[in-house]
């Protein structure tokens, strides 16, 4: 109980400090953000140690966002890798104390070229400041742990700024859903985003379907052959009018001691949910959750079923988790 009170305490102390940058915004916040947004470059952010560690994320989340990022490090910048800055970006530095020598060394060359240089630091008063086009004071009264040396609250304060930051760069953008999806299209949420129905369904051969005067046995067939565990029904017109599932099935023999040879229109479930192929695969899952249905018919604009969805198809494709 002891230490789970002192946790609560630290993350209590931290939500403080977080709260004490927000009072303490002025027409820095105001220029750091005019320069990202005109930047016709990247965003380089640059910082020594843990807070670099922190630079890291920061530039992962705008280049994730849509702005492009780079992370410097800046013991290497000094032996060569300024050359991955050019003109048209923007640095962004951090650092607590503002005096982080391996920083100040290669400040001059950055404003040699006229490049314009944003500092996130504790001491609106150091070095880097004073050489910076614009400064946001980041700094906390006291670190975290007991001998106040360990970067902890410094580092919170550092990477929330960035995240507020980079929050309102991609509102002032515009930056999307679908614009999110193609930078993530190999994440579990890019795949619902990007996904649709027509990636994931089964259409032609594979596509279950039969006739409302096909009999009991003749649907059994059908399911079976095409191994969905269900079948979609149609009329004269080839338009959806029922389905019949191996849950239906089990209802179907409760209620029929020999129902093989009667008519499937007697007997499938009318009305069955259906989506349309160009469906997100996101919105398909969200359907079979609400209606609790682990299959459903996909069909065209005359409502004629032109595939099967199964819930399967979609735990393949990443949208849904396995269990």
């Amino acid at each position: 109980m002891k230490n789970r009170n002192e946790i609560k305490e630290l993350l209590n102390k931290e939500a403080h400090a977080v709260e004490a940058i927000a009072e303490k915004l002025d027409d820095n916040i105001d220029k750091a953000l005019e320069l990202i947004l005109n930047c016709k470059g990247k965003i380089v952010i640059t910082g020594m140690g843990k807070t670099g560690i922190i630079g890291r994320k920061i530039s992962a989340t705008f280049a994730s966002t849509g702005t492009p990022s780079i992370f410097l490090h800046p013991a290497e910048a000094i032996h060569g890798d300024l050359g991955m800055v050019d003109d048209n970006d923007v640095v962004m530095m951090i650092s607590n104390s503002g005096q982080t020598s391996e920083l100040i060394e290669i400040l001059p060359y950055f404003k040699g070229k006229n490049i314009p240089v944003i500092c996130l630091t504790g001491n609106p008063n150091s070095s880097l400041s004073r050489m910076s086009d614009a400064v946001i004071d980041i700094g906390v009264p006291k670190e975290l742990e007991p001998l106040g040396l360990v970067p902890m609250a410094s580092t919170t304060t550092a990477l929330a700024m960035g995240n507020a930051l980079a929050t309102i760069v991609l509102q002032e953008k515009k930056f999307c859903q679908d614009d999110f999806a193609l930078l993530h299209p190999g994440g579990t949420i890019g795949k619902c985003l990007l996904l649709a129905v027509s990636d994931v369904m089964h259409q032609g051969e594979e596509n279950p379907i039969i006739s409302e005067n096909a009999t009991f046995k003749e649907a059994i067939l059908e399911m079976t052959s095409k191994g969905l565990g269900c079948v979609s029904i149609i009329n004269e017109k080839g338009l959806l009018t029922g389905i019949i599932t191996d849950g239906d099935l089990r209802r179907i023999f409760q209620h029929s001691e020999s129902p093989f040879h009667e008519k499937v229109h007697l007997l499938m479930t009318k009305n069955p949910k259906a989506i349309k192929p160009d469906t997100s695969g996101i919105e398909a899952l969200e359907v079979m959750e609400t209606y609790s249905i682990t299959m459903i018919p996909v069909v065209d604009e005359d409502h004629k079923p032109i595939a099967m969805l199964h819930m399967h198809d979609l735990i393949r494709a990443g949208i849904v988790p396995e269990n």
